[in-house]
């Protein structure tokens, strides 16, 4: 092994990459903490109708479409002598923890100023996370350089998310007694000020022991395209086009569960304890910290096309049991079950688009994380407006547009539980056929980690001689 294999080599250790992963503690919480909660919130507890909230994230969309790809493109034609990625973390935790208190104390005179402070408020969040989350999943591919350290660092940042998770729902839990109760709308700010100082003390850690941005890379900032030129070589890039489609099938997946359990508990299963609720959902994600290994085990086998395949189309039969589940009991064990397949989904998409960009870097000859980030950012963020246009729809059709306890339960529950699966089900059954269509094979991805190694040995043998 050559000396610059070497040093790619002694580049990973557990110690490293659990210090990165930690970064993943704080950006799961910031990220499920608003998936799990702004919706109920804003719906049960501030009590703006149905309308409101899905023409508010429409037009949080189209401010993602060009917020996301934007930040994405400045981050790649970023130079520092802290490196590309480091300075916007640093820059946006701050604002980020300030806007998670603010997120759960608004204006509460009018329908229309309750409507102009949610938009505000989830806009400047989204601003602030996704400077935060982009950069610092733009350093995962970059960090870690092949499919076998990948794969462990990958399993490390995995079981950070999956604790971040776990306090993402439980967290709030030990501060409102009952989550879509209008009588404890002050205790979500409680909640909200707690959860920020816990994401502020992750976010630290991850930035004075986990970023090592690497120097072979530090030139690519002068050859990094503008923002439509990101765009246009990253959608001409077959891999991408079809990651991104399963990739928006799976944050949609990811992104109802959280969003209808605290309604799904209290309507379907007759539970309002939010401690319950909670602990729901921290079952589903002990249960996927369980078997992350074991899809671990699976991608080193048949790799991460057919892999990710495998695990949507176990996703969908672990879902089955919420079109049947009436009681907790039986709730705590349909959503140990929903752990099994939520496991492998979260584990392969950050493999998968790595391996697609490992792939754009051989035709370009530069690294693009932050373009490619940026644009599957936008997309994930618009498997949030399906998620508020599918909940409209069906509660349109069951006659709850407007939050009230005095409804048809039978409607209802049959509309929750189409959300819990049968939404669920035919957005992965599209993820599976575009994923299908994948073109980077376990075959393929052996010879594009030989090309790419080539390839940092000559930029590490040319940065060495300037």
């Amino acid at each position: 092994m050559s000396k610059e294999s070497r040093k790619i080599e002694e580049q990973f250790s557990i110690k490293h990459a659990s210090a990165y992963g930690i970064g993943q503690f704080s950006d799961a919480i910031a990220s499920q903490l608003f998936t799990f909660l702004v919706f109920t919130f804003y719906y049960a507890v501030v009590g703006l109708d149905m309308d409101f909230i899905t023409i508010g994230f429409i037009i949080w969309s189209v401010w993602n479409a060009f917020n996301d790809p934007l930040l994405g493109a400045l981050s790649d034609r970023t130079r520092t002598k802290w490196g590309r990625r480091t300075p916007y973390i640093i820059a946006a935790i701050g604002p980020l923890c300030v806007i998670m208190i603010l997120l759960w104390t608004p204006l509460l005179a009018t329908n229309m100023t309750k409507f102009i402070y949610f938009l505000i408020i989830i806009i400047l969040w989204d601003l602030f996370y996704t400077m935060y989350d982009l950069n610092y999943a733009s350093l995962f591919p970059e960090m870690f350089q092949d499919l076998s350290k990948r794969a462990k660092a990958n399993t490390i940042k995995q079981i950070f998310s999956i604790i971040g998770l776990i306090f993402a729902f439980m967290g709030p839990t030990f501060f409102i007694p009952e989550l879509a109760n209008p009588d404890y709308l002050t205790n979500y700010s409680y909640a909200g000020i707690f959860m920020s100082i816990v994401i502020a003390i992750g976010a630290i850690f991850l930035i004075l022991f986990g970023i090592r941005e690497r120097t072979e890379f530090s030139e690519d900032y002068k050859t990094a395209p503008p923002l439509l030129g990101s765009l246009k070589f990253s959608l001409k890039n077959k891999g991408f086009r079809t990651f991104i489609i399963a990739n928006l099938c799976h944050w949609f997946v990811v992104g109802m569960l959280p969003t209808i359990v605290p309604l799904y508990g209290s309507f379907v299963l007759g539970e309002k304890n939010s401690t319950i609720l909670g602990l729901l959902l921290g079952v589903t994600f002990i249960s996927a910290a369980i078997f992350v290994f074991f899809w671990r085990y699976v991608v080193v086998k048949v790799g991460v096309r057919k892999g990710f395949m495998i695990s949507m189309a176990t996703f969908i039969i672990t879902l089955a049991p919420f079109m049947f589940t009436s009681d907790v009991t039986f709730g705590f064990i349909a959503f140990f079950l929903v752990g099994i397949g939520l496991a492998g989904d979260l584990l392969y998409v950050d493999l998968v688009l790595a391996a697609v960009i490992d792939q754009d870097e051989l035709t370009t000859g530069i690294r693009r994380e932050g373009g490619y980030y940026g644009i599957n950012a936008l997309i994930t963020k618009l498997s949030t407006i399906l998620i508020i246009l599918s909940i409209n729809i069906v509660f349109r059709n069951v006659g709850w547009m407007v939050f009230t306890e005095e409804v048809d339960l039978t409607t209802v529950v049959f509309g929750l539980r189409c959300l819990m699966f049968i939404f669920p089900a035919i957005a992965l059954i599209i993820g599976i056929l575009s994923m299908s269509r994948f073109p980077i094979t376990k075959e393929k991805y052996e010879q594009l980690k030989l090309d790419v190694e080539k390839l940092h040995k000559e930029k590490i043998e040319k940065t060495s001689t300037k």
